[in-house]
């Protein structure tokens, strides 16, 4: 037919369509993540050589000003609902994602002048030990207790950091086991010595 421009490859193809942003999703993601672990880290500093120099009284205080602080606070919340490994896994009451707005909900609710008296109950799951066929007991806190949990850590951690032994390699930041096996190298490698291997069994486990 005349006067008809042969169809292209272009006007074939199908319109894009704009997935619209979530208003609450886009504001939670462009919060300032950077400055807020800055000033978290400057207070954590402060703990650290407080505890260093043994005053008690301005380790307590650093301690109460860092758990009241938002930015700890929405750190706490996205550290254990969007960074952690577990952070699908829910506790007893069935929660385990949370949406933009239920996170800056959780971060006021974590504020110590809203700590209840006693906390929540845990999800009691048996996981397979690797290599046996004996199962652990594994408790699993809800969101919520989590957050509460890692806003704490933030405050304890560094006044702790400031007094563990130098060869103590446990559940510390920055340390891993390839840390403790080249410190056992260093320790051992100019002559022989003895070496203690103790396996307490079950301590974990039937511990209360």
């Amino acid at each position: 037919m005349e006067g008809r421009r042969p169809s292209t490859m272009r006007d074939r193809k199908a319109p894009k369509v704009k997935s619209t942003l979530d208003p609450e999703s886009e504001a939670w993601r462009r919060l300032p993540w950077r400055k807020f672990e800055q000033h978290v880290y400057r207070i954590q500093k402060r703990i650290y050589r407080a505890s260093q120099r043994g005053n008690t009284r301005a380790v307590q205080k650093l301690q109460k000003l860092l758990m009241k602080s938002e930015a700890a606070r929405l750190l706490a919340v996205r550290r254990v609902s969007q960074d952690n490994q577990g952070k699908k896994t829910a506790g007893i009451d069935g929660v385990k994602n949370l949406q933009p707005h239920q996170r800056k909900q959780v971060a006021h609710l974590i504020h110590p002048k809203h700590w209840p008296r006693k906390a929540k109950p845990v999800r009691r799951v048996l996981i397979p030990k690797p290599g046996k066929d004996e199962k652990r007991p594994l408790g699993i806190p809800t969101m919520y207790e989590r957050a509460r949990q890692c806003l704490a850590k933030s405050a304890l951690e560094p006044e702790w950091e400031a007094r563990f032994e130098t060869n103590s390699y446990g559940f510390r930041p920055g340390r891993s086991c390839h840390d403790a096996i080249a410190a056992i190298f260093i320790d051992i490698c100019q002559k022989a010595k003895y070496v203690f291997d103790a396996d307490i069994r079950g301590c974990f486990d039937h511990a209360s």
